[in-house]
């Protein structure tokens, strides 16, 4: 469905440089990119919509954990396979290797449990010449899409660590205010602009404090950080806890936190996302 959304812009965009056209306006390439990105998001939309009333006829729901793909990984600045992350994860989910009980003995196959809403059309929309401005727009957008959905909660499946940047935000603005914080990772991911990428996914904590998405970062398990590194931590005021001293610092990390972002391996970058308010 989603590349066929991407084949419908991006055919538009062809024909309005066929022969018959010597260029092709700046708004006329606008107009096709809107059209793509609006498909998108309507994509994502009637799937939450289709998600959240099957939860809702069903009942006995307070919350529903929903997947959402978002297979980006050109803001990788070393391996390009986090784009090809969330259908390998859903594949580990329904591996039929086990069975699909947790070990509380809630099913899986139960939408209270689960759903999906499948994933974002990233590289349908970056076909069509969409930077990355408004791509991350699009992402925003598309986790507050299934937040608007009762009783919907997104699962958000990387991706490379870009992604955290939009996902906090869309969080953030969603729930009305800047949220806490827990990053597992071994490193912090905030530089300022990495290699030049504002958007690179060594940088993506640093766009999130700057927008005041975060009232507390808590990264645990950095062990590779260099002086910049320690110089944005301690102008964003964040909470840095190296491995070295993770024993002594244990106590203090007996919060609760309402985004968790974890970095699954540090050379592929495959982050998942938990909502849990």
């Amino acid at each position: 469905m989603s590349r066929i959304i991407g084949r419908k812009g991006i055919n538009y965009i062809h024909r309005l440089n066929s022969a018959s056209f010597t260029s092709v306006s700046a708004s006329s390439i606008e107009k096709g990119q809107n059209r793509v990105i609006d498909a998108s998001l309507t994509l994502i939309r009637e799937r939450a919509k289709l998600k959240g009333e099957l939860v809702r006829l069903l009942g006995g729901a307070k919350a529903s954990t929903s997947l959402l793909g978002v297979p980006l990984g050109h803001n990788s600045s070393f391996l390009q396979g986090p784009a090809f992350a969330p259908p390998r994860i859903r594949e580990a989910i329904w591996c039929g290797s086990t069975n699909s009980a947790t070990e509380e003995g809630k099913e899986l196959k139960d939408p209270r449990v689960l759903t999906d809403v499948g994933d974002v059309p990233v590289q349908e929309i970056r076909d069509c010449g969409v930077d990355d401005d408004r791509l991350m727009n699009v992402i925003s957008e598309s986790v507050k899409l299934v937040m608007e959905e009762e009783p919907l909660r997104p699962l958000v499946l990387g991706g490379d660590h870009s992604i955290s940047y939009p996902v906090v935000r869309a969080v953030s603005e969603k729930l009305g205010g800047p949220v806490d914080i827990l990053h597992l990772d071994a490193h912090p991911d905030i530089y300022d602009c990495f290699e030049g990428n504002k958007y690179s996914h060594a940088s993506s904590f640093a766009r999130i404090m700057e927008g005041g998405y975060a009232r507390r970062l808590l990264q645990v398990g950095i062990r590779s950080i260099n002086q910049e590194g320690r110089k944005q931590g301690k102008r964003f005021g964040v909470e840095q806890y190296e491995m070295r001293t993770f024993s002594k610092d244990r106590p203090m990390l007996e919060n609760l936190v309402i985004y968790l972002s974890l970095k699954l391996d540090k050379t592929k970058s495959i982050n998942t996302f938990l909502l849990a308010y």
